[in-house]
């Protein structure tokens, strides 16, 4: 069974349909979390509540083939939602996988995108990390293709100067 008609089935209240499109985008939710919350702990009680909030709402879902979009969608809402009741808009990088805190390049990288606001770290999760196409971008964010383009280019623009900034101060 393809996932549309597993989406289509949860959407008329299958709730095996519902466990079984969890189960296909699990790993994709746990990324997007743990890409905004830092530890384990925190992604999993997201994984917790965007479930809960998915199988509440899962009849407002217009658009079967959209069903990872619009979980991805819920789960990004409810994280911000956390980091502001934190009263922290970015966490700080000290939360690192202990699996990768030796790798040096990850922890520059981890850096390089806490210095982007957090839309624009949204922005680079969604496109590098999850591989969602910028036409799914542009319909979870509700704004044209276009924007999420030229958002997309800045960013990375951003991003390279702060690479290239970082590297002349190494060589200093």
């Amino acid at each position: 069974m393809d996932e549309t008609t597993i989406a289509q089935k949860a959407i008329k209240g299958d709730e095996e349909a519902f466990i079984d499109l969890l189960h296909i985008h699990k790993e994709s939710l746990l990324r997007t979390a743990f890409a905004f919350l830092k530890n384990e702990h925190d992604v999993l009680e997201a994984l917790q509540e965007t479930t809960y909030r998915a199988f509440k709402k899962i009849h407002t879902l217009k658009e079967p083939s959209y069903a990872k979009t619009w979980l991805i969608r819920i789960m990004i809402n409810y994280c911000q939602d956390q980091l502001k009741k934190d009263k922290r808009l970015v966490r700080s990088g000290n939360e690192i996988d202990s699996s990768v805190s030796d790798n040096l390049t990850q922890i520059e990288l981890q850096e390089a995108l806490s210095a982007l606001s957090p839309n624009d770290q949204k922005l680079i999760h969604m496109k590098y990390f999850q591989d969602i196409k910028i036409k799914e971008i542009a319909a979870i964010e509700k704004i044209p293709e276009g924007t999420v383009k030229s958002r997309l280019h800045k960013t990375l623009r951003m991003l390279r100067k702060y690479f290239e900034d970082k590297g002349e101060i190494d060589h200093v």
